[in-house]
């Protein structure tokens, strides 16, 4: 059973950082991209960001320059670095992969998400 699981979110003041961490463990034989996705109160689920397995990666506009997404592969986790946070990022932070399990094919994970508030 292969199961993802975050970390690191919380409370930050304006302008403050926080990094996020995604664990992936389990029966796993491979992973392909791995994103960070966030739902404020409201709000649909948007994309922030992805890496691929060899690490190209894309980045919403609204956080391009102060977010960076990186991963080890050895350690089957995904990071999420965010820099001068603003109030507007406030939200459930959740990270999704592509991962094939052992004997099986390719399926999307979701995690269970980390709340980050961003306010003074």
């Amino acid at each position: 059973q292969v199961q993802l699981v975050e970390s690191g979110g919380g409370l930050v003041q304006p302008w403050g950082s926080l990094r996020l961490s995604c664990a992936a463990s389990g029966s796993i034989f491979s992973i392909d991209d791995m994103d960070w996705w966030r739902q404020a109160p409201g709000k649909q689920r948007d994309l922030v960001a992805r890496i691929s397995r060899r690490s190209s990666t894309n980045y919403a506009d609204s956080v391009k320059g102060r977010f960076a997404i990186s991963r080890d592969n050895a350690k089957n986790t995904v990071y999420l670095q965010m820099n001068s946070l603003k109030p507007e990022d406030t939200a459930v932070y959740y990270c999704k992969s592509q991962i094939r399990p052992y004997g099986s094919g390719w399926f999307e994970y979701w995690g269970q998400g980390t709340q980050v508030t961003v306010s003074s």
